[in-house]
């Protein structure tokens, strides 16, 4: 078969880059090779939900700016025959906090995101003390709050681009690419498992977690590794005032769920590898204490459910790899590598991927800075302070 643009991966990313060429590009053929529609072991409906604008880069700035907005209207953007795509979003707030020894890393971070246009508002302990005098602000020397951000349910997410796209035209095979045909600087075709051959314009490798595998298919590495991580559900047994989601030094990252917080404390030290075993020990030894520290209300917190999930790790610089590029490839595209962020940068990335694809350059955001040239530069572009 034949189309113009193959999609390997129908999750929030790869549903995002189709639903945006078809907004730009009816006429464009649109397939999505997506091995499990159940999403089962996929990495977005395990995900956090957080949405935020409190980066460092200017460029992931501005993909939170278009994206959060487009989260906020997304119910009725996504609507399929009048029934509305509900995704559940809360405008509660972002907080990050650091000790005094970051607190210019923090200051920076938050200039940049004022100049963006970003609604921020600068903390110093006793006014954070002060917003929420639960927390225990000791050893803390600043904080930065952004009231318009938030969370949504990622699951919701994820089906709503894939119905919208769906009832586009997009076609959705339930299938497994197992091998991509090339021919000098461009792919021509991918093989799947059932044996069907897909002859295509374009190609985008939207696989999150296992975009290696299909990298390793052309012969391409690429520092793109699953790396663990677990969502936990827990309880306080004593009130807490409203939080927004927030984020510690030592990583802890938490937000309200319910009667109770989903959250946890993602490590770099976790070895890489698809890994969906669930370390019962981990709340206890590691997220517990960090809880207890921050709010004594959780000294006697605990664990109700854990949900191990995957990120798509860039472990060159922790960020997205964004374009065509990869050994020469000039139709190869690359979508992954968002180390945590790919779910609320997914509609602006699919929009930059369809604007790449159907006008041959970036229109709305340049994430130039993004692309395959860094790597074979060998020169990072990271987030500063960010976790």
């Amino acid at each position: 078969m034949k189309t113009d643009i193959l999609i390997i991966g129908g999750g929030a990313i790869g549903s995002a880059v189709a639903y945006f060429v078809k907004l730009q590009s009816p006429g464009t053929q649109v397939t999505v090779v997506e091995r499990d529609p159940t999403y089962g072991r996929a990495s977005t409906p395990r995900a956090s939900g957080g949405v935020r604008r409190l980066f460092s880069l200017p460029e992931n700035i501005e993909l939170s700016n278009f994206s959060i907005p487009f989260f906020e209207t997304f119910p009725e953007t996504m609507a399929v025959d009048g029934a509305r795509a509900e995704i559940g979003f809360r405008k509660n707030g972002y907080l990050f906090i650091v000790p005094p020894s970051a607190r210019d890393m923090l200051k920076r971070n938050f200039e940049t995101e004022q100049r963006l246009g970003c609604n921020v508002a600068w903390l110093e302990p006793d006014e954070l003390k002060h917003k929420f005098p639960s927390m225990n602000v000791q050893d803390l020397g600043a904080a930065v709050h952004s009231p318009d951000d938030g969370w949504l349910d990622p699951h919701s997410v994820l089906m709503g681009f894939r119905k919208k796209a769906r009832s586009m035209g997009v076609d959705y095979l339930v299938d497994e690419v197992s091998g991509l045909e090339r021919r000098g600087s461009a792919v021509t075709a991918a093989t799947l498992k059932s044996g069907a051959r897909v002859e295509a314009e374009h190609f985008v490798n939207a696989a999150g977690a296992w975009a290696k595998d299909i990298c390793a298919m052309l012969g391409i590495r690429v520092p793109i590794e699953p790396l663990r991580r677990f969502e936990h559900y827990f309880e306080a047994e004593e009130p807490i005032e409203p939080l927004p989601y927030l984020k510690d030094p030592e990583r802890l990252a938490f937000r309200p769920e319910g009667q109770g917080y989903s959250g946890g404390v993602p490590t770099l030290e976790e070895p890489r590898g698809y890994n969906f075993d669930v370390d019962h020990d981990y709340f206890e030894n590691v997220v517990w204490p960090a809880l207890a520290h921050r709010f004594p209300q959780f000294e006697k917190t605990k664990c109700k459910n854990t949900l191990p999930g995957l990120y798509d790790q860039n472990d060159f610089d922790g960020n997205v790899i964004i374009g065509p590029g990869a050994d020469g490839l000039g139709n190869f595209h690359m979508l992954a590598g968002f180390s945590g962020h790919g779910l609320m940068h997914a509609p602006g990335c699919g929009r930059a991927m369809a604007e790449l694809m159907l006008k041959g350059r970036y229109e709305t955001i340049d994430l130039t800075r993004f692309g395959w040239q860094r790597l074979v530069d060998g020169v990072p572009l990271p987030e500063q302070g960010i976790i």
